[in-house]
């Protein structure tokens, strides 16, 4: 791994999850902005490690790059004819300007080995440090699940979103980490490891970052074991994971007093699916898309159509039917092409490349991906970046020898 390599991935990695990091105690109050500073410092590095590589991509990722470019300007266009105003310039400038550097981003870093080695390490060190400090924060009352009195209930919310990621990508590469070793000891240290970052995801409240825990923690050691012939422990290792996690999920939800604190598993026992809105959500923002087919309501148009002014908490909370809703036909089809294509593209891109590398980006991807069905709009630029890494399986990144570039120009 070059110190270039490594740069782009530690960056790469601050950046996708700088806001786990922000809603830490321990850098709450950083005198500078964390997502700004690993931003430029990822833009001062990502164009040096593109000028020396070789780069060579496979035909499988050209139609979801395609889409994704089409849905992008498709994206400006309907903001012509959206009655919103702050929240289409915010999600535009998040979208078209950000989106298409996290892309790039995501590609670089998981064509790169070095680079995505960098960005898995860091990605582990985040999310222990993330639970680490959640639960420090809690048992010194620096951190209030909730939020506290007066605080902004979105921005807790994001917050606890963020984080429950953060630790969910992590338990997903200590998992792989435990399927990869092969002696007794490490494997056991790994698997206690994802336990604790298991418990840890119990804290913050976000019931979808848990099921992406599950997730990642099914799914992506599965690759690892599988590519290795470990075939037989691959086919069980699924079943084992979610098992485990359902058992350890009754075993609390069974004792009150275990379960005391603990906000992820109090969300749970709060309200079935109905209460949280979404279904609530996503029937309205199937009606009023509808009703507004063929083109729809328009980029941010959304949350003025359901009477709640130009507001940008109020979306879908579902990419396909934000799609649909406020880009009508033409933006659902191109939603579907570049993250249903870039699904399908990776899927088979995957069956063929190193497992370490596949099960490193699935761990990385899978937790985000289940978030975008449920949650976020089209700005967020994890989104983007988890497809950058899916869509990056299609590319291949090889140093460039000056040597060699100088034989060529004679």
């Amino acid at each position: 791994m070059t110190m270039l390599s490594a740069l782009v991935g530690g960056l790469a990695a601050t950046l996708h999850f700088a806001g786990a990091l922000k809603s830490t105690p321990a850098l709450a109050s950083l005198p500078f902005d964390l997502t700004l500073a690993a931003g430029l410092g990822l833009l001062a590095v990502l164009p040096l490690l593109v000028a020396a590589r070789d780069w060579r991509a496979d035909r499988a990722i050209a139609l979801p790059l395609a889409a994704v470019g089409a849905l992008w300007l498709w994206m400006v266009v309907a903001g012509s004819w959206s009655p919103a105003r702050l929240v289409l310039s915010a999600k535009l400038q998040e979208t078209v300007l950000v989106g298409p550097a996290m892309l790039a981003a995501g590609i670089a870093v998981a064509a790169d080995a070095g680079a995505l080695r960098a960005a898995a390490r860091t990605s582990l060190m985040i999310g222990i440090f993330t639970a680490g400090s959640v639960a420090f924060g809690i048992a010194t009352d620096q951190v209030v699940l909730g939020g506290q009195v007066g605080a902004n209930p979105d921005l807790v919310r994001v917050q606890y979103q963020i984080a429950g990621l953060a630790i969910a990508s992590a338990a997903g590469l200590a998992a792989v980490r435990a399927a990869e070793v092969r002696r007794v000891m490490p494997v056991l240290a790994w698997a206690a490891l994802v336990a604790g970052l298991g418990a840890a995801a119990l804290l913050p409240g976000g019931r979808t970052a848990l099921a992406g825990l599950a997730l990642a923690v099914a799914i992506a050691p599965t690759v690892a074991l599988w590519r290795q012939g470990r075939r037989a422990l691959a086919l069980t290792w699924p079943l084992g994971a979610i098992g485990a996690a359902l058992a350890a999920l009754a075993i609390i939800l069974a004792d009150p007093s275990l379960s005391a604190g603990l906000r992820t598993v109090e969300r749970f026992t709060e309200g079935d699916f109905e209460t949280s809105g979404r279904s609530w959500l996503w029937s309205v923002a199937a009606e009023e898309g509808g009703a507004a087919l063929p083109f729809g309501l328009g980029t941010g148009g959304f949350a003025i159509a359901t009477g709640n002014g130009d507001w940008r908490g109020a979306h879908p909370h579902n990419h396909a039917i934000e799609a649909l809703a406020e880009g009508g036909l033409p933006g659902l089809l191109l939603w579907l092409g570049a993250f249903g294509g870039g699904a399908v593209a990776a899927m088979r891109l995957g069956l063929r490349e190193d497992g370490w590398r596949v099960a490193r980006i699935a761990a990385l991807v899978l937790p985000v991906a289940l978030t975008v069905m449920v949650s976020t709009d089209l700005g967020n630029r994890m989104a983007w970046f988890a497809l950058g890494l899916a869509l990056g399986l299609g590319v291949t990144a090889e140093p460039r020898h000056v040597c060699a570039l100088r034989q060529a120009d004679r």
